[in-house]
């Protein structure tokens, strides 16, 4: 009797990753190949959206940007790969905005979709001031938590001076939980965006990796965690106060030296260089021993056996900067208490990580550990 077995392979990395699905198939709606080997068949799918978390670049490319309604002049910015928000001429402004839903976290999701939709119109040099929410609310929630939610929102949107226009609130059948959706914008005069990096660019970094990473996994997966002390666990559970990049961003463009920023979410500082690379055309050199990773990051990550240069890193911000004026932004920024790496450059050509032992290509954004750890049973 041939036994039916499901395999996914998981085409995101270098080498392609292939597990099994035991019990029977159900129906295979893409590309596959079928193999028999000892008794078995096997469902070889290369082509499958079964992997949580942003779609992969190729995806997006074939069936979401060739989508994207009707073309005008007043379009500065349109959507793309590694790109954090639009631009719209309006008059003689332009209209920068972008939008993020919280699907990775339960809790707190009012002050995390602020403060994320926040971070990318930042990136552009603005000060958000305008914010849109859709909250989308599980069949077991309460007024209790809509109330916590709202209250998030409304504390994170006054620490930024923003002010809430609008949006829409509904209990919606068939979630699991609840889900918020941000959109916020702003007007200003000028602008930079992800796409800007020059070629000799010097990529600079602020904080440490792994910042809204490393709080989620101390708060989801804190019983795990047994050889952390005390101390280090609320240390780590308090970075989530710290993504915010808005401060960060506006001071360091207004040096006149920053050609592009980006604010590294899922895929962490590795999916977020590599954004960066794509929207910009260009290659990076790299050196993972100027990443700078807090201690409380290091321990979580090495207890769950996740890798935090590829943990999600709301809090940090990328900056591609003219090597004539990279001690002047540092210098700014370190004087508004905010800590500043030189961790690499931009370049014509391959996307290179280097470490102790070798030089990894990166030519892909990766599934962020968050969503990994979420599938695999501890």
């Amino acid at each position: 009797m041939i036994r039916p077995l499901l395999y996914w392979v998981q085409m995101n990395s270098n080498c392609p990753v292939i597990t099994p699905l035991y019990g029977w198939i159900f129906e295979v709606r893409f590309k596959s190949s079928i193999i028999r080997y000892k008794g078995f068949i096997l469902y070889v799918c290369c082509e499958t959206l079964k992997v949580f978390g942003k779609v992969s670049e190729s995806v997006l490319r074939k069936y979401v940007l060739p989508n994207i309604g009707m073309s005008t002049q007043d379009l500065v910015q349109p959507a793309g790969v590694g790109v954090d928000f639009g631009v719209v001429k309006v008059s003689n402004k332009y209209l920068i905005v972008s939008a993020d839903p919280i699907t990775g976290v339960r809790e707190d999701i009012g002050w995390y979709a602020v403060n994320v939709s926040a971070n990318d119109v930042a990136t552009s040099g603005t000060r958000p001031t305008f914010l849109i929410n859709v909250i989308l609310l599980s069949e077991k929630e309460s007024n209790t938590s809509l109330s916590k939610i709202t209250k998030d929102v409304d504390k994170a949107c006054k620490s930024l001076n923003i002010s809430v226009v609008g949006g829409h609130t509904e209990i919606t059948k068939g979630l699991d939980q609840t889900i918020l959706v941000v959109t916020s914008f702003a007007f200003t005069d000028k602008y930079v965006s992800s796409k800007n990096a020059q070629e000799g660019d010097v990529i600079l970094m602020t904080k440490t990796v792994g910042l809204e990473g490393t709080s989620i996994l101390v708060r989801d997966y804190g019983k795990y965690l047994k050889k952390l002390s005390t101390s280090e666990k609320r240390n780590a559970l308090n970075m989530v106060e710290r993504i915010s990049v808005v401060n960060e961003a506006v001071l360091a463009f207004n040096t006149g030296y920053v050609h592009a920023m980006h604010d590294p979410t899922e895929g962490g500082i590795i999916g977020g260089l590599y954004e960066m690379s794509v929207a910009s055309n260009l290659g990076f050199m790299v050196y993972e021993s100027k990443i700078p990773i807090a201690q409380e990051t290091i321990k979580v990550c090495k207890s769950l056996k996740v890798d935090p240069l590829k943990l999600i890193s709301s809090g940090v911000l990328l900056m591609a900067v003219d090597p004539a004026g990279k001690d002047v932004v540092k210098e700014v920024l370190n004087k508004n208490n905010i800590v500043v790496s030189e961790i690499g450059f931009f370049k014509a050509g391959d996307r290179v990580l280097i470490s102790k032992e070798k030089k990894t290509l990166v030519n892909s954004s990766p599934v962020d550990e968050l969503w990994k750890l979420k599938r695999q049973r501890l």
